[in-house]
């Protein structure tokens, strides 16, 4: 992965900022690391590669948290349209860690809103009155659910109207039922586009036979490893995954 990453042109954080994608639509695939190396062959002149501190493949780690009756699980479960995440996502390293409540609308939009912290301690003031203002339910309701650990390549187009998140080596250790899940091969990846402009990955992806697939981090961890959790709406998404990551190209 790392020979196949140097083959790229660098971006840099502050190069990165200037991408500005104002009318944002996402689309997530799933697929495995043998068909992401085909896709970073074909991806090597129409993009870039976000690189910080000569690093190519950041290292993630990140905790959610729900209530204790997983009113946020449950909301993406039923298919709610207006439902909330909160997270704390450590940036490794950097020790950058922020703490986000992530708000997806009727429209399909999704907001963020973040602050950056030194720990997950839910009694800390400042917290408080930023969750207070952004986050529906109750701070004192509120407990650690599941850890993941990933890490993330981040690709944008020469033009500038994409970015192309990968993830891969995923992990997840449920906090609730002690239940670890390393999801081997699997990658995801996120097309964050201005708009119906052209994107050159797409073509590729079809090229590949990579589908478009949603996967939420949290719910599918969480499915995985809770065996108190409902799953019945999520089954048909867990089989394509149990499918994927048992292809050998």
């Amino acid at each position: 992965m790392i020979e196949l990453l140097s083959k790229f042109n660098p971006i840099t954080l502050e190069q990165m900022s200037g991408v500005k994608l104002m009318n944002r639509t996402d689309t997530k695939f799933v697929t495995t690391l043998d068909r992401l190396r085909l896709l970073l062959e074909m991806a090597q002149s129409d993009y870039y590669v976000q690189e910080i501190d000569g690093e190519r493949n950041m290292e993630y780690d990140t905790t959610y948290f729900d209530t204790k009756a997983f009113d946020m699980y449950r909301q993406h479960q039923y298919g709610h349209a207006n439902r909330q995440k909160i997270r704390f996502r450590t940036y490794v390293s950097s020790h950058l860690q922020f703490m986000e409540v992530k708000t997806k609308n009727n429209h399909g939009r999704t907001k963020k809103k973040r602050i950056e912290v030194t720990d997950m301690n839910m009694m800390d003031a400042e917290k408080r009155v930023f969750l207070e203002k952004y986050l529906r339910y109750g701070v004192d309701t509120l407990q650690p659910a599941i850890n993941n650990h990933f890490r993330r390549i981040t690709l944008v187009n020469h033009d500038k109207t994409e970015r192309l998140t990968i993830d891969s080596g995923l992990r997840f250790h449920n906090l609730v039922s002690g239940i670890d899940k390393d999801m081997g091969d699997l990658v995801i990846i996120e097309l964050k586009r201005d708009g119906l402009v052209y994107s050159p990955v797409l073509e590729m992806l079809r090229q590949l036979r990579i589908h478009p697939h949603g996967f939420s981090k949290y719910c599918m961890g969480s499915a995985l490893t809770n065996p108190q959790l409902p799953v019945n709406l999520f089954k048909d998404k867990l089989r394509d995954i149990d499918i994927i990551m048992n292809i050998k190209h």
